[in-house]
């Protein structure tokens, strides 16, 4: 097989491969050491300041903690505007007991950082010393300063390629104000390189002459609302976004190259350049390029997929090889996810990955340039030994290293006639700042070549064949740090980046869809078989649409169920804890074969978008498998025996139990309260929502396939108003658990706390009553973060989560720029259907809760002053229950739409002088459930997570997505009583504790066995 033959497949050895693989090696060992000395040489030639900069960073992080604290504080500096400010944060990040500063340093910013005279000095120099160092990896704020770097770069006979930082958009203004920077930098690029001369070295290769300007571009920066998961639309969004710029780019002659970021954008990336590159105006156009990561597990994979296109659309276009530079992201958010980690875990076996990846691309060089993105002198000597050992024609491939980083191996390749191209971002600070801490995490890297180089390392280690730790394992994200191999693990929720996902939900929206209205649900116990009480509900997204049918239960029928129960519950409580655990991980398996669909219903039934009703299932599997393994712990009786008499602590069930749960969490929240009370040994009967009696038969029916016997789970959908009364004050019930309003909440209470004749309990009430939950926003906060997060708190699921927010308090100097950024997120919202993944913001649930919005949308008009505003678009007007999503500013701290539960998209923003008072104001409500708290402070961390007294506190996150047994959720004051759902010591309030005690003495000798065999 040729070497420059274009079908060549991968990984297929090639004839002698042995004899071939030793010649390789022996090459790459011999061109890695003269390498390496040239590098050396480079290295020799530093200026003094850069000297002192990267001694400074050898001596700052040689300490895994002082490096991590080093970086925070750098990541927050750009936003600190005051001497104090900055003084505090350095105090705060870096003085600290467990923080180990070399002795000097810590003495002089100790005594430089308490004294008042010193600290303005002391800030200036902290922004001068972290401009420098910005000045090494970003070269300039605009492209006039870029264009001075890359003249230079020209004339050492290096090339470059151009970013724009500040890629992270949370509007739609944020993401045309980048595709404009994008064309009016294509434009100054095209007038300034006009007057540079020729450089055979980089602007020919073998195949031909190459564009002198060449500018990568991040996809994801042209769309606010860029999504895998919408996956069309988002598609559509950027090309539309993206033919401008390479329009611009063709008719100047200048390349561009998409680049890769987080794993979750690499298949819709790929789609984009796929596509676009296949229209007609672009199809023939070659300068052109994509980034592959070696770091990710299927990168080969993706390597081939690509030469096919290339061969399909029969023009070459240029692959940058990199080795990735989100290996941490990638890490942390699997394991958050439970999902597969996409990356390679040990360094080696990226470096592994990247040598074949490197092989692949010279023996396809035909169909895809190869530009081999390394810092490495191993990886770099490895490509050059197999372009010469393949017979590549000379300056085929490219080496590219990144600014600021790889000067010493650029320029010693460059020394040795390679092509080489410097990856130049340039941007302002603040935007850069992400850029910044990724090079300055990979600088400091133990595994980075440049470190251990630095070090020196033995040059033999160094270039020495990585050794491969794993090449088919893929691990999943397991239990939290701190966890144990038996930890509860959370059920993942759906990867809808994945196309496969997407298909299978679009399949059960379709199966759904055509089933809807036609299934009449009936209570468990029938009484009347001629009760008319058939009930249409209809479908949010479409009222034209009935989403489900219902025959609701009488009064009697509900007084019935409540006689089976009770029959049921001697059975039942004694029934071995095993058992009863078994229903509930059987029911478990259940919700997983039917997920989809189930997800599908709640889209239709209550219009809840994709991702929402899927993470509904999940937490509803989470709750059958974590209370039935906290029920085989509780089993485990307490024993404190002593000579002659035995003691054992051990719970019991309380009997018959009331479920009665609301309509924005259809599954979960009914699946939790009654999992709970059910592996307790109590009898059940659920009542759903009567918005949700569709999904909330999903449970009954789990149950019963499960096992649960009859009378255990009794089915009784119906109106609250006409049998919730019947249910609650049953004699024979001893036990309500309600999630809803505080007035149904406080109502209950009240016919719970009165002895009825015949009743033999005190009834136990478990109620969540909601909550008016604040965000507090710091001085210091990422501004992205605290605006990105404050959307998905207020506008996820249309507002309609008792934790969702609907108040934020800006501290000092955030406000203006944080309503300027909100307001344009805001105006970003797509207001659709549910069943569209594109949608931002579906419809409310019913004509009841939209006529709320509406009113409390009019209050806010005469409390406040409307900041943002997104219309209902005039095709969906009238066809369902849609809600504009609405921002108000300046509105009184006491008045009713700060007060006042509204379960909407409405977001008042209040403004604080200082953090007192932004603790004062979200304290000052009756309810007490979620909060959250943006901040880089660590002081003022802890003093929220101190006063900010909340039933779940959320800091630098949105302040929605409690995890079972991760974040255990419910609150305190009126957002209700109870322990919390998903936490250690829930189901402890459907038990009632016994002591039983036994003297075993008789005529003065005792046993020495003790119960249960111990």
């Amino acid at each position: 097989m040729s070497a420059a033959s274009p079908e060549a497949p991968l990984n297929v050895p090639l004839p002698s491969a042995v004899f071939e693989s030793e010649r390789i090696e022996t090459d790459t060992q011999e061109r890695g050491k003269t390498l390496f000395r040239a590098v050396r040489r480079m290295e020799s030639s530093k200026t003094p300041i850069d000297w002192f900069y990267d001694s400074l960073m050898q001596l700052t992080t040689a300490d895994e903690k002082v490096k991590v604290e080093l970086f925070r504080f750098v990541d927050a500096l750009p936003s600190l505007k005051t001497p104090d400010a900055v003084n505090r944060h350095l105090q705060e990040y870096l003085l600290r007991s467990d923080v180990k500063l070399p002795p000097l340093i810590a003495s002089v910013l100790s005594t430089a950082t308490g004294v008042p005279l010193l600290q303005g000095p002391v800030a200036w120099a902290s922004h001068f010393g972290a401009k420098r160092m910005a000045e090494r990896f970003i070269a300039g704020r605009n492209g006039q300063e870029a264009a001075a770097a890359i003249e230079r770069l020209r004339s050492q006979d290096r090339t470059f390629t151009l970013d724009l930082l500040g890629e992270a958009v949370t509007s739609e203004a944020e993401a045309l104000a980048y595709q404009a920077k994008y064309l009016e930098l294509i434009e100054d690029l095209a007038r300034i390189a006009r007057r540079w001369p020729d450089r055979p070295r980089i602007d020919q290769a073998s195949f031909g002459p190459l564009p002198k300007v060449n500018v990568s571009v991040k996809l994801s920066s042209l769309y606010s609302r860029f999504d895998p998961m919408a996956a069309d639309t988002t598609v559509e969004a950027v090309k539309e976004r993206l033919r401008p710029i390479l329009r611009s780019a063709r008719r100047h002659g200048i390349f561009v190259n998409f680049d890769m970021e987080q794993r979750d954008y690499c298949g819709i990336t790929r789609r984009i350049f796929e596509e676009v590159f296949c229209e007609e105006e672009f199809a023939n156009w070659g300068e052109i390029g994509i980034v592959v990561q070696a770091y990710l597990r299927d990168a080969e994979r993706q390597l081939a997929e690509l030469r096919d296109y290339s061969l399909r659309r029969g023009v070459p276009f240029t692959i940058r090889l990199v080795k990735g530079a989100y290996w941490d992201y990638e890490t942390i958010i699997s394991a958050q996810r439970g999902h597969p980690v996409p990356v390679w875990q040990n360094k080696a076996d990226t470096d592994a990955c990247y040598e074949r990846c490197t092989e692949f691309l010279i023996r396809n060089w035909t169909s895809l340039r190869p530009a081999f993105a390394t810092h490495n002198v191993r990886s770099a000597a490895h490509a050059q030994a197999l372009a010469a050992t393949h017979g590549l024609p000379p300056a085929t491939i490219e080496f590219q290293v990144l600014y600021g980083m790889g000067d010493p191996i650029g320029r010693a390749l460059a020394a040795q006639g390679e092509r080489v191209r410097v990856y130049v971002p340039f941007g302002e600070l603040l935007p850069g700042m992400a850029y910044l801490v990724r090079r300055l995490l990979e600088n400091s890297s133990n595994d980075s070549f440049i470190r251990k180089a630095g070090e020196n390392v033995r040059i033999d280690a160094l270039l020495a064949p990585p050794r491969i730790h794993s090449i088919s394992s893929v691990p999943t994200g397991g239990p939290p740090a701190g966890g144990t191999a038996s930890a509860f693990v959370n059920e993942p929720e759906t990867d809808f980046a994945e196309p496969r996902n997407q298909e299978a939900m679009r399949a059960a929206l379709s199966v759904v869809r055509a089933e809807l209205g036609k299934t009449v649900l009936r209570p468990s116990v029938v009484v009347d078989e001629n009760a008319p009480r058939i009930i249409d509900r209809p479908c949010p997204n479409d009222t034209r649409l009935v989403a489900s049918r219902t025959r609701y239960a009488t009064a009697a029928e509900a007084t019935e169920a409540v006689r089976v129960a009770a029959a049921a519950f001697p059975v039942w409580r004694d029934t071995p804890v095993r058992e009863r655990c078994a229903v509930l991980r059987k029911a478990a398996d259940h919700f997983r074969a039917r997920r989809f669909e189930i997800a599908a219903w709640m889209v239709f039934e209550v219009g809840k978008p994709w991702r929402e009703a899927d993470a509904d299932v999940a937490e509803a599997i989470d709750f059958c498998e974590f209370y039935a393994a906290e029920m085989e712990r509780l089993s485990h009786p307490r024993r404190r025996n002593i000579p002659g008499e035995w003691n054992e602590f051990l719970y019991d069930a309380r009997g018959p139990a009331v479920i009665i749960a609301p309509w924005n969490f259809p599954l979960a929240i009914l699946t939790g309260m009654a999992t709970a009370a059910l592996v307790a040994g109590n009898p059940v009967l659920l009542k759903p929502a009567e918005q949700s009696s569709r999904v909330g038969f999903f449970l009954y029916e789990a149950l019963t396939a499960a096992g649960c016997p009859e009378g255990v789970a009794t089915y009784v959908p119906g109106d609250g108003e006409e049998i919730g009364p019947t249910l609650v004050n049953d004699p024979r019930v001893a036990l309500i658990a309600f999630t809803g309003s505080k007035t149904v909440g406080l109502s209950i209470l009240e016919s719970a706390a009165v002895v009825r004749p015949g009743q033999r309990e005190i009834k136990k009430v478990i109620a969540e009553l909601g909550g008016k939950n604040a965000i507090l926003v710091d001085e210091d906060a990422d501004p992205d973060e605290a605006v990105l997060g404050t959307l998905h708190s207020f506008v996820g699921f249309a507002g309609q989560k008792c934790s969702a927010c609907s108040r934020v308090v800006v501290i000092g100097s955030a406000y203006e720029p944080f309503c300027a950024r909100l307001a344009e997120a805001v105006k970003s919202i797509r207001i659709g259907p549910a069943d569209d993944p594109a949608t931002t913001l579906g419809p409310v649930v019913d004509e009841e809760s939209q006529r709320r919005v509406e009113r409390y949308t009019e209050i806010g008009k005469a409390e406040g002053r409307m900041l943002a505003q997104v219309p209902v678009p005039e095709s969906l007007r009238g066809r369902g229950y849609y809600v504009p999503a609405t921002v108000f500013t300046d509105c009184p701290a006491d008045g009713r739409l700060c007060q006042e539960e509204i379960f909407g998209p409405v977001l008042a923003v209040l403004r604080a002088a200082d953090l007192t008072e932004a603790l004062k104001i979200a304290d000052d409500t009756p309810y007490a459930l979620t909060g959250g708290f943006y901040s880089r402070s660590p002081k003022n961390i802890e003093r929220a997570r101190r006063e900010f007294r909340v039933g779940n506190l959320y800091i630098n996150r949105k302040i929605t997505g409690a995890i079972v047994d991760r974040q255990p959720f419910g609150g305190a004051r009126m957002s209700g009583i109870g322990s919390k759902a998903g936490g250690p010591d829930y189901l402890l309030q459907f038990l009632n504790p016994r002591t039983i005690t036994e003297s075993v003495l008789r005529r003065g000798f005792a046993p020495s066995a003790e119960p249960g065999g111990e």
